[in-house]
């Protein structure tokens, strides 16, 4: 089936291409959507909500999106919703937000975090299919690493000695907070497609 993915991010593309690798997943482009939606949920389940139905409405066809971000517990969660534009834009780059995030954190010693992955799926009759999880980890000292984007190189899951952007992209696909929640997706997915309530 084809699935129409709410984003611009192409690293988020490339993850949800690897993770649904039985499912057809367009980009808002090559459905023929140009759309840049302004996300006003208070949850990461909210704007997902939010994007998904844009994008379903947009094109007719059902709609995936994913909204996720990182939470560390001694600056309250946040990022939290504002990952993507911390610094306050939208425009700055990951550099940038990585670098305000430690700023932030000087001499605090409590570095627990999460990354968390709320995954919605609208289909053009309403219905929705959702999922959600979290990755915990520590925030590091630094920077390290080039693989991954947003947040990763100043992130180590919990566990491992390195960055999520010292892990190979295989290696990540198979344990992130979102190809967790992808992976619970797939499977309510079936359960929905299996109830015959969405004809293509």
């Amino acid at each position: 089936m084809k699935l129409v993915l709410a984003s611009n991010n192409k690293g988020k593309i490339r993850e949800f291409r690897a993770i649904l690798s039985d499912v057809e997943i367009m980009t808002q482009a090559e459905a023929g959507a140009d759309l840049d939606v302004e996300e006003t949920g208070s949850t990461f389940a909210e704007n997902a909500y939010i994007k998904a139905a844009a994008a379903c409405a947009a094109t007719g066809l059902p709609a995936i999106a994913d909204d996720s971000g990182l939470c560390v517990e001694a600056l309250n969660g946040e990022p939290g919703i504002h990952s993507a534009r911390y610094t306050g834009s939208h425009d700055d780059t990951d550099e940038q937000r990585n670098l305000y995030l430690l700023e932030k954190m000087e001499g605090v010693t409590d570095r627990r975090a999460y990354f968390e992955s709320a995954i919605c799926c609208v289909f053009p009759n309403g219905d929705t299919v959702t999922a959600s999880a979290r990755w915990h980890g520590t925030i590091l000292y630094a920077m390290i690493g080039d693989n991954g984007f947003g947040y990763d190189s100043v992130f180590r899951p919990e566990g491992l000695d390195i960055s999520s952007a010292q892990m190979a992209p295989e290696d990540k696909n198979r344990v992130s907070h979102r190809a967790q929640a992808l992976v619970k997706f797939r499977g309510e997915l079936k359960k929905y497609l299996e109830t015959g309530k969405y004809h293509a």
